[in-house]
């Protein structure tokens, strides 16, 4: 089926918009002239803003959410697309895909409202498949298979905004997570800085919310270490990775950026597991986690805000020396 003006809805959060990114290169290969119009949160369109391959940007702002969502339906159903692919399976993106104009609508059958979808693809979390896989099933009723990994489009300016990183050889830690059961222990962080050596330039990244922790951080360890917390927007971020020795981060958005600009990459896993679907994807890959085999891990899929067991094993029993052991 060719389709001249096609919608993504991803609202999730960041990594989640990056998983779905191959939606879009496999749109354009399949028909190269396909307007691509692209539905984000509030916050995330920074990620996609070097992407030549869409034509629209459409923006979720979830603070008055019914307010704001009202005026997003209004603003899309001025469309009249030829699908419409949804790919969050939560309430409030299943309602405005019922109320769009679309000839095809497609999501997962976990959506509330995928009774009215065209075509209502099965999602599982149990079933080892990797979320960037399970993504890229919405395109098959559009008679689309061929699977690719995520693609993060990055202009030559933001390379160049920031090559002043780069004058020594460095790495990247990114050491946030909005699940704190996802988030490696400071001091475990801290550790591990000072046990490498300290002629690499070490950089911490993460948003402006980020910014204390990299303190934090900086100020426990040595002078070779810099906070670029909320300086460096995502993909300035994406960036800096792709020239680094090595970037180490948790279960978290950073990870997915280094997937998807094929940065060498070493994902801690605390409370979650790989098999959920999430792991890295970098050619460079490794993931860390605990040799212990815990009863409780893993506590959900996301995480929790603690660890409900009182005793965070998941993360506390992972030695330093294995994150060390990945320095080239």
């Amino acid at each position: 089926m060719r389709s001249n003006r096609i919608l993504i809805i991803q609202t999730a959060f960041i990594g989640d918009v990056v998983l779905a990114m191959p939606l879009i290169a496999q749109m354009r290969l399949f028909s190269p002239k396909v307007a691509i119009d692209f539905l984000v949160r509030k916050g995330n369109e920074s990620l996609l803003a070097d992407d030549a391959r869409i034509q629209n940007i459409l923006i979720w702002d979830k603070k008055g959410k019914i307010k704001n969502l009202i005026k997003l339906i209004r603003e899309v159903r001025k469309v009249n697309y030829d699908v419409i692919i949804n790919v969050q399976r939560f309430y409030s993106m299943g309602l405005l895909t019922l109320l769009a104009h679309a000839k095809v609508k497609i999501g997962f059958d976990k959506n509330p409202f995928s009774w009215s979808f065209d075509h209502a693809i099965a999602h599982s979390l149990t079933d080892q498949v990797h979320e960037v896989d399970r993504n890229l099933e919405l395109l098959k009723p559009l008679g689309i298979l061929t699977k690719l990994k995520p693609e993060l489009q990055v202009s030559k300016a933001t390379f160049a905004s920031v090559e002043k990183y780069k004058k020594i050889p460095y790495i990247t830690v990114a050491p946030a997570s909005v699940w704190k059961t996802k988030q490696f222990p400071v001091q475990k962080w801290i550790a591990f800085i000072k046990a490498i050596e300290s002629q690499l330039a070490i950089y911490i990244i993460g948003g402006p919310d980020d910014k204390k922790l990299g303190n934090e951080i900086q100020q426990q360890t040595h002078s070779g270490v810099i906070n670029l917390c909320g300086t460096l927007n995502l993909l300035q971020s994406a960036a800096l990775m792709a020239g680094a020795l090595m970037n180490y981060m948790n279960d978290s958005a950073p990870m997915h950026l280094a997937s998807a600009i094929n940065a060498p990459t070493t994902a801690i896993f605390c409370s979650t597991i790989p098999a959920f679907g999430f792991g890295p994807l970098a050619d460079d890959r490794a993931v860390i986690e605990s040799d212990q085999k815990l009863a409780c891990r893993p506590c959900g899929i996301h995480g929790s805000k603690d660890c409900p067991e009182k005793h965070f094993d998941c993360a506390e029993k992972i030695s330093v020396k294995s994150l060390a052991a990945r320095l080239p």
